[in-house]
């Protein structure tokens, strides 16, 4: 399945969602939706919280598995943290 685009490719504004479809019965329902606030992150930015779920928010196995410092690691999820709180403002 295609990743879900959290910009506009043409001017790189937010995208919304109009439209949810069914994958069973084919139900649709429109509407003006906002992406949760983990799909507005950078696809980067997704692929490192995913990561860091699966390893159980260890730090130290983030760092194991990115092949990073520990210190590494902290300021990338800091900086994730810090959008998702701006995000939470908005």
């Amino acid at each position: 399945m295609k990743k879900t685009p959290a910009a506009c490719p043409a001017c790189g504004s937010e995208l919304a969602v109009t439209e949810l479809t069914c994958l069973s019965c084919q139900t649709r329902v429109s509407g003006h939706y906002r992406l949760p606030p983990l799909l507005r992150l950078d696809p980067d930015a997704q692929a490192f919280v995913e990561s860091f779920v699966l390893a159980s928010g260890s730090l130290k196995a983030m760092a194991a598995r990115l092949g990073v410092s520990y210190p590494t690691v902290r300021n990338r999820l800091d900086e994730i943290i810090e959008r998702l709180q701006q995000e939470a403002e908005t």
